[in-house]
């Protein structure tokens, strides 16, 4: 029996959170959103979580991971004045934060439960007056709750639980440095929740480091896509066509109804946004870790509400974000580190929906495809490049081939010629020397000797 198919059986022998023995507020809040019956990592996570152990979650994006933390965390929460926080989640985006607190807030509808989030980006007093006003739980990006704890405005003396989530690309972002130095700073004696896509060697490393005998929840494996997202890919020679064929693509707006878009880099990003704007101005966003937070915020929150269809995103901003009713994530480029593709499409396909995924690759990308497939073990359906669609000769300056010219001046240091000739006696360096020296100079030349006692050799 494969692991999918046991992980089915063990959600569908759960019908509902009942079983969980869940305090009513928690269950009437979950009843509010409509949950069903618990996620896989939400049933194996709860018990593990509460029983005060150190545990560790490896499961992918979509998974339910933030309610199969919260959840233990909040049916032990108990009502405080204290306006020391006792739980700190650490998250490594600013819109990460604004998500968590969000759903946090949902959870918590009919609980008494003060949520702050801290990030970077806005005025750091505006959070230590929140922060001073008292509050239980704390969410938050790793440089500014290290900078909020080193000027001690954020006090951690009470902290019991720490929870680091999407670990893996905090990581990837360098953000070990303060991950460190935030450990050090938090009482020993607490119960670490992490939960991670991939296991990484820098997160098996953080692990070892910083966590004692923990529980490892496995739920999917890293690499095995959703069985329910369609895969397909598209040869293409350049950059320009596939914005060409990605216009195409696009123009089918009962087809790709809500599309995320990703691309490797902010540059490109921006010059994806500029080429496609002329036929989608109206329909087409795009998020980067360049773009201010508002404008970020503003993006999404359109995206998500149907305002616009096309949304470009880089994989560092896009990651971990929650996004519903996605039709189709299309891999604008390959990605470099196979896992990434993993993240990327399970944007789509979520709560058991059907989801689609389209990869374009050119040659030089060819086996960065292969990567995947190997990951996945599986190859992904390729499609004919459509005749409709132009092929642009017209390269990036990344694709231009580079020209290398020949210095034909190059000699080497033992070339003679009239440019390297020996210098003249009367246009050497002359010295002003004393007739005792001069004398001493000429003996020397002539019989060999040295100048001075000072200089022989020793044999």
């Amino acid at each position: 029996m494969n692991e999918h198919l046991e992980l089915s059986l063990h959600s569908s022998s759960m019908n509902s959170f009942e079983e969980l023995s869940i305090k009513k507020s928690l269950l009437s809040a979950i009843s509010d959103l409509d949950f069903e019956k618990p996620t896989p990592i939400q049933k194996e996570a709860y018990p593990k979580i509460l029983s005060g152990k150190n545990v560790i979650g490896i499961a992918q994006t979509g998974t339910g991971k933030t309610l199969a933390y919260t959840l233990p965390i909040l049916q032990e929460l108990k009502y405080s004045k204290s306006f020391k926080p006792r739980v700190l989640i650490i998250v490594p985006t600013r819109e990460l934060v604004v998500q968590v607190v969000d759903q946090i807030e949902l959870y918590t509808k009919y609980m008494t439960v003060r949520i702050t989030g801290i990030f970077g980006g806005v005025n750091i007093k505006t959070q230590q007056v929140l922060l001073s006003e008292g509050t239980d739980i704390v969410v938050g990006t790793p440089g500014r709750l290290y900078d909020l704890i080193l000027n001690r405005s954020l006090q951690t003396q009470d902290i019991k639980k720490l929870v680091i989530d999407e670990v893996d690309i905090m990581l990837d972002l360098g953000f070990r440095f303060q991950l460190n130095n935030i450990f050090e700073l938090l009482p020993s004696k607490r119960q670490n929740i992490m939960f991670s896509a991939t296991m990484t060697e820098d997160v098996h490393a953080l692990i070892e480091d910083n966590f004692v005998d923990p529980q490892t929840i496995t739920i999917s494996v890293s690499g095995t896509p959703l069985d329910n997202i369609g895969q397909s890919c598209y040869s293409v020679t350049n950059f320009y066509t596939k914005v060409n064929l990605l216009n195409f693509l696009l123009k089918d707006r009962t087809t790709f109804q809500k599309v995320v878009v990703f691309i490797n880099s902010k540059k490109n990003a921006d010059r994806l946004f500029e080429e496609l704007k002329p036929s989608f101005w109206n329909e087409l966003g795009v998020i980067h870790s360049n773009k201010s937070q508002n404008n970020r915020l503003a993006t999404i929150e359109r995206f998500d509400d149907g305002h616009i269809r096309i949304l470009i995103a880089t994989d560092v901003i896009a990651r971990g974000l929650d996004l519903d009713d996605i039709s189709h994530v299309i891999n604008f480029d390959t990605p470099k580190f196979p896992e990434n593709y993993i993240h990327r499409i399970g944007r789509t396909g979520r709560a058991e929906k059907s989801g689609n995924s389209i990869l374009l690759y050119t040659v030089e990308e060819e086996n960065s495809k292969m990567a995947i497939e190997n990951l996945m073990d599986r190859k992904i359906n390729n499609i004919l490049f459509p005749d409709e669609v132009k092929i642009s000769s017209k390269l990036t300056i990344e694709e231009q081939p580079r020209i290398i010219e020949k210095n034909h001046h190059k000699i080497s240091k033992h070339s003679t010629g009239p440019s390297f000739h020996e210098k003249k006696d009367k246009n050497k360096k002359q010295y002003n020397l004393s007739g005792g020296q001069k004398i001493k100079l000429k003996k020397a030349k002539k019989y060999k000797k040295p100048i001075t006692r000072g200089s022989k050799r020793k044999k």
